[in-house]
């Protein structure tokens, strides 16, 4: 008989769908959505960025811990994390001891496709807010990439998104799932 689960959490570097992908799947199979960088700006009545300048990273993971044990509480939801959540050794352990872990794996070229034309990711720019080149931008993700890789490979699910439209990735993700595990439709 498959495991039940009833909280599915999505890691992965930024641009990777978390949070497109996540609220999809999340009203596709019944279950409630959290993003958690928005969880975060809510309870903390500022964007993630001013977070960040204002108090440090080192602040902002801690909060990003502490609305992670709140959300971890509730049943039957999805979780889209911050890029970085996993990072922190009890973000990662929370996750894969209270539900399943997601890592939407993607390549940095479909990294670099998906984000270049957001202009919400500091990522992108230098300090005086000028745009990086392509070169620069990939080089940055891929070094990024090589350090968080390790960890994301960690989690219960590594499933590829690069060349699938949201669509194509949400119904495989959801029959991987459905076919993997049982999903706890009723509400405890």
């Amino acid at each position: 008989m498959p495991q039940k689960i009833s909280r599915i959490y999505l890691t992965g570097f930024m641009g990777s769908g978390k949070s497109s992908l996540g609220c999809i799947l999340a009203n596709t199979i019944g279950y409630g959505f959290y993003d958690l960088d928005k969880e975060i700006e809510n309870s903390a009545n500022k964007k993630i960025t001013d977070i960040f300048k204002d108090s440090g990273e080192s602040y902002f993971r801690d909060l990003e811990a502490e609305t992670l044990v709140k959300v971890s509480k509730s049943s039957h939801i999805v979780v889209a994390l911050g890029g970085g959540a996993v990072l922190r050794k009890s973000n990662l352990d929370l996750t894969k001891s209270t539900g399943k872990l997601v890592y939407l794996r993607s390549s940095a070229s479909e990294l670099y496709n998906r984000l270049k034309f957001k202009t919400d990711r500091p990522l992108f720019q230098t300090v005086d807010n000028v745009i990086i080149s392509e070169e620069e931008a990939l080089n940055k993700i891929k070094l990024m990439m090589a350090e968080r890789e390790p960890i994301y490979n960690q989690a219960d699910i590594v499933f590829d998104t690069d060349n699938k439209t949201l669509g194509m990735s949400v119904d495989s993700l959801k029959n991987y799932l459905e076919k993997h595990f049982e999903i706890s439709y009723e509400k405890n």
